[in-house]
């Protein structure tokens, strides 16, 4: 088991084009960690505005009667990809992993598979 400094610096380190990683608690909208950002990228707010987008796309499940769960959520800009994926394991529900990503560098499949592997290994 990983912990969330360990788990995050994995994602940026491992991830072909990883910008940055935080994970973030989507009751608060606080990041419990980052690593990664910079001027052009704010971990904090992003972490705070990733809240909002997975509140949202909760709320609308349930209003459409939805009995899934989100596995990740994907934001596709001219340069970035954002990758959310909700948390699922033991004791790490109500949380979900940011990850942003280089458009031109990174393989998002394969971003998308490493991420779940780091998931799998976190301990919160």
């Amino acid at each position: 088991m990983a912990n969330v400094d360990a788990t995050l610096k994995a994602a940026t380190t491992s991830i072909e084009g990883a910008l940055g990683a935080a994970l973030v608690d989507y009751g608060s909208g606080m990041a419990l960690g980052s690593v990664g950002g910079g001027k052009d990228l704010d971990l904090t707010v992003a972490a705070a505005g990733n809240t909002d987008v997975v509140r949202a796309k909760v709320r609308t499940m349930e209003m459409l009667g939805l009995k899934d769960e989100i596995e990740d959520i994907l934001i596709t800009l001219g340069s970035q990809y954002h990758l959310i994926r909700l948390l699922k394991g033991r004791g790490t529900s109500g949380f979900f992993l940011y990850l942003a990503l280089d458009k031109g560098r990174a393989n998002l499949a394969m971003a998308r598979h490493q991420l779940k592997a780091i998931e799998a290994d976190l301990e919160v």
